[in-house]
């Protein structure tokens, strides 16, 4: 086991909220997440929806538990649900009443190599984050106004 974990790659999760009666589920999401998984790109550790109530109770569901999804079926084998019931009640905290959410937990294979030598050099991982989109964006327009406006 240990030879394996030192092959691991960088772990990341992310929570896609989708806000009650906005989510449009065609298959589009999973059909992405089974090609960055076939292509090795990405392991998938663990893959949940999440409900959350009216009321702030919260319901889980893995991927077996789930009809809609035959595009990642085939990843069930690989899914280790390392998310544990607590962590489930943590990740729901910040999604609001009334809304579903997706939960992936991946391993990033193709950071793998890189990460292995480093930890053979005798490097950890310290910091690790991430720059929202719409940040990126907002930059990117004032950028853009502030060159319009010196012209």
């Amino acid at each position: 086991m240990t030879n394996e974990l030192d092959e691991l790659g960088p772990v990341d999760y992310l929570i896609v909220e989708f806000p009650a009666g906005a989510a449009n589920f065609t298959g589009e999401m999973a059909a992405e997440l089974a090609a960055l998984a076939d292509a090795g790109t990405i392991r998938i550790l663990d893959l949940l929806v999440l409900h959350k109530d009216d009321d702030g109770e919260i319901e889980a569901f893995e991927i077996d538990d789930l009809d809609a999804v035959s595009e990642i079926v085939h990843l069930e084998a690989e899914v280790a649900e390392i998310l544990a019931a607590e962590d489930v009640a943590h990740l729901a905290a910040a999604m609001e009443n009334g809304t579903t959410a997706g939960v992936i937990v991946w391993e990033n294979r193709w950071a793998a190599p890189f990460a292995s030598a480093a930890r053979r050099a005798g490097g950890q991982l310290i910091a690790t984050g991430r720059i929202p989109i719409q940040a990126i964006i907002a930059s990117l327009e004032a950028d853009e106004a502030s060159t319009t406006e010196g012209d």
